[in-house]
């Protein structure tokens, strides 16, 4: 992710001083009482569209790369597969729910209400459920 942002940082640099470099080319000296060969631009006028399209790229592949990163989805192995995980929920009513946590292949039974979380029991992945 950080690599991302640097590599964007980098472009975004390098784009932004490419009109600023042919500026002085762009714009010849005019002397007084010499009509102008040509009508005169802005400086870098050509290249300033093709910035902005490549500037208004980069920010998009950048924002997608950071919502990827935010949802939790592996980008090609910068993130470790999470161990946590939520099997299933029941809710109780008022709040209240019943919860299979998955930590690392080994389940435990939760209690949540609201402000507060409890173990009721680990779950042995071998044993039936009993009713």
């Amino acid at each position: 992710m950080r690599a991302a942002v640097a590599f964007l940082a980098v472009l975004s640099a390098v784009s932004l001083r490419l009109p600023a470099e042919t500026a002085s080319a762009a714009n010849p000296v005019i002397y007084p009482g010499t009509p102008p060969a040509e009508p005169v631009r802005g400086a870098g006028a050509g290249i300033s569209v093709t910035a902005t399209v490549f500037l208004v790229a980069c920010a998009g592949a950048g924002a997608w790369l950071w919502w990827r990163g935010r949802r939790g989805t592996p980008i090609s192995g910068l993130r470790t597969e999470r161990k946590l995980a939520i099997a299933e929920t029941r809710p109780l009513g008022s709040r209240q729910y019943l919860v299979v946590a998955d930590y690392d292949g080994r389940k435990f039974l939760l209690s949540v209400c609201p402000g507060r979380i409890e173990l009721l029991a680990p779950l042995d992945p071998g044993a039936p459920p009993s009713r």
